[in-house]
C-alpha cells in the first residue's frame, strides 16, 4: 500500500469516528505496520499545524483524534451542536477529588469534602465523567470509583499523569498572641486540607493488590447500568 494512501485512509478514519482512535485500531483497520501508520500520523499533524487551519490532530485519551483550534471556540459554540458540559461547584470538587485519589471510595470523598456525596456521585456516573473500577477489599467492600475515559477527552488529557500538579499549600502563619500555643512558631491547623489530594491517597492495601482481588464486572460504571446503583 502507498504511502498516501495509508495518509488518506487514516485522515478519513479520524474525520468518521467520534471518539480518539488508538493506535493498535488504526493499524488494525487499514492493515498497514505500526510503523506505516505512525508516519501516516506524523504526517497529518504536521500539515494541521499549519497557518489558517481549523483543526489539530491531537492525542487524547489514549488516541488520536481531530479537534478544533482554542482561538475559534466561540466560533463553534455559536453552532451549537453540541452543549458545554456544566458541572456544579459540588460536581468539581469531587471530580478534582476522584481525579486525584484514584481509587477510592465514596467514605473517603465524603471525609474529605465533610458532606454527603450520594446525589454527585450519581450525576458525575449519569455524565460518564467517573467509573466504577470494582470493591475495595475491606469490611463492607464499599464501591472504588476512578475518572473515565470520557473525563479524559473532555479536560483534553492524554492520560491521567497528564493532571496539572497540584498547588502546594501552607500552614497558617503562627498566632504570636494565642495564649494556648507553647511554641509561638508552629501553628496546626486540625482543619487543614493540606495533602487531602495527593495524588494515591485512595490506593488499596498493597499486599491485596494482586489481580482478581478487585471485582469488576461494570462495563458502564455502575451496577445494572443504572448511575443510582453503587455510592
Amino acid at each position: 500500500m502507498k504511502t498516501d494512501d495509508i495518509k488518506a485512509i487514516v485522515e478519513s478514519l479520524l474525520f468518521a469516528s467520534g471518539v480518539p482512535l488508538p493506535l493498535r485500531r488504526l493499524v488494525e483497520v487499514v492493515g498497514a505496520t505500526k510503523t506505516e501508520v505512525k508516519a501516516a500520523l506524523a504526517a497529518l499533524r504536521a500539515e494541521y499545524t499549519g497557518s489558517y487551519r481549523g483543526v489539530r490532530l491531537r492525542e487524547v485519551a489514549g488516541g488520536y483524534q481531530f479537534r478544533t483550534v482554542a482561538d475559534y471556540a466561540d466560533y463553534v459554540k455559536a453552532l451549537g451542536r453540541d452543549k458545554p458540559v456544566k458541572l456544579s461547584r459540588a460536581a468539581l470538587e469531587t471530580l478534582a477529588i476522584i481525579a486525584y485519589r484514584q481509587p477510592v471510595t465514596k467514605i473517603e470523598i465524603e471525609a474529605i469534602r465533610g458532606v454527603d456525596v450520594d446525589g454527585v456521585l450519581n450525576s458525575l456516573l449519569t455524565r460518564k465523567l467517573i467509573t466504577v473500577l470494582g470493591r475495595k477489599d475491606v469490611p463492607g467492600r464499599p464501591w472504588i470509583y476512578g475518572t473515565s475515559q470520557q473525563f479524559l477527552e473532555i479536560f483534553n488529557l492524554e492520560s491521567i499523569t497528564d493532571l496539572p500538579p497540584l498547588p502546594d499549600i501552607h500552614e497558617p502563619t503562627a498566632n504570636a498572641y494565642a495564649e494556648d500555643i507553647s511554641d509561638p512558631t508552629v501553628a496546626e491547623d486540625p482543619e487543614s486540607g493540606r495533602d487531602l489530594l495527593a495524588t494515591g491517597g485512595g490506593a488499596v492495601d498493597p499486599s491485596r493488590s494482586r489481580t482478581g482481588e478487585w471485582t469488576n464486572g461494570h462495563t458502564s460504571g455502575n451496577n445494572g447500568g443504572s448511575a443510582t446503583g453503587p455510592h
